[in-house]
């Protein structure tokens, strides 16, 4: 997908903003090899990292709270882990001993990294989040939890945002372009397709790379 957007850039000699729109991290086999990818140089003048749901369990769990853990291994968290180096026999032996673990063996520099991501982020027309927003609430006054974990209150919601809502979190077959939202999480982690919106002026196209 790197490369896809990099053959559009300089195609046009565009100036480029890419938004990352979170759950960077559980949705593959190594989402260690992710964030190191992504701590280096993209091709984009301007990059913007949003933290998803995925990121706010992991580092949750990463900085104590042990109760959130489980839950996190269902759905990803094992995966990262083993991809950090973490054996399943360590990751369950004592589970309540699994943020001690994390913190010895993820490199301080990923978790600063993923700490920087943030909640939402305004472009133009747009604004960028990872799961959607609490309808009838100004933008700022938007919870970190709606943000990350919203579905079927803003999903099936057609009020005017006062602008269009980029988001991911929902998985659908193809981007989904809503009056007031478009959705472009066509779920990678289970076809091996990621879609990028590309988005200039008032023009709408996409990108889909097999992963």
């Amino acid at each position: 997908m790197l490369d896809a957007i990099e053959t559009d850039r300089t195609r046009d000699d565009l100036a480029v903003h890419i938004v990352f729109l979170g759950d960077l991290v559980d949705r593959g086999p190594d989402s260690a090899g992710v964030i190191e990818r992504l701590r280096g140089t993209l091709p984009a003048n301007s990059v913007t990292f949003l933290a998803g749901n995925h990121e706010e369990v992991m580092l949750d769990c990463y900085d104590g709270n042990a109760e959130r853990c489980g839950a996190w291994l269902q759905y990803g968290g094992l995966q990262t882990l083993e991809s950090y180096g973490l054996t399943r026999t360590e990751i369950f032996a004592q589970p309540e001993l699994l943020p001690e673990l994390m913190q010895a063996r993820i490199p301080p520099e990923h978790i600063n990294f993923l700490r920087t991501f943030e909640d939402q982020v305004q472009i133009g027309d747009y604004l960028f989040v990872h799961a959607g927003v609490r309808p009838g609430v100004s933008f700022e006054q938007q919870a970190p939890k709606d943000l990350r974990w919203i579905r079927e209150e803003f999903l099936s919601d057609t009020s005017d945002h006062g602008s269009i809502v980029v988001h991911g979190h929902t998985i659908s077959e193809e981007i989904d372009v809503k009056s007031n939202r478009i959705g472009v999480d066509i779920g990678c982690y289970i076809n091996g397709k990621l879609a990028a919106l590309v988005l200039e002026g008032a023009e709408r196209g996409r990108l889909i790379a097999r992963a």
